[in-house]
């Protein structure tokens, strides 16, 4: 028996209206009670509780986070990495991507560059180290980075 036999196979869940106004409202307060998201999506808290139980179940919503506001962080480094592949390596690249807990997130991108990186380091020293590790990545043929200042 294979991995993909004996791993159970999870079609990818669609959202709908209902489900998007939802993941909107937990993208402001991912704390809300059930009964403020009833009444704001006017439905009940009910039907909030099972779409926000299949969301999890289905893995269409990967779980919840925290933000903190941005002049609480003071020391914080904060960037955006493109970053230029070779080849067809993409996928070892991100994996190795991924295994730096200053990525705050990845994504694939269409143009000149293959992929956009969020970089969150706590010091410029730490993020000078990053930047070192990231183009020391074998795949990786270019990058270019630029520190965010401020959020408008």
């Amino acid at each position: 028996m294979t991995k993909q036999t004996a791993k159970k196979e999870i079609a990818k869940y669609a959202f709908d209206d209902l489900d998007r106004r939802l993941i909107a409202q937990l993208r402001g307060d991912g704390r809300a009670p059930l009964s403020k998201l009833a009444h704001v999506l006017r439905v009940s808290r009910g039907t909030v509780q099972n779409r926000l139980d299949r969301l999890l179940e289905t893995g269409a919503v990967a779980g919840f986070t925290i933000r903190v506001r941005e002049d609480y962080e003071t020391d914080i480094v904060r960037a955006v990495m493109l970053i230029e592949v070779v080849g067809k390596s993409t996928t070892q690249v991100i994996k190795k991507l991924r295994g730096l807990p200053e990525m705050q997130a990845l994504h694939t991108t269409n143009g000149k560059w293959d992929l956009v990186a969020e970089i969150r380091a706590s010091s410029l020293a730490e993020f000078d180290r990053v930047l070192r590790e990231v183009r020391m990545i074998e795949g990786i043929s270019n990058s270019e980075t630029s520190l965010l200042l401020s959020s408008v």
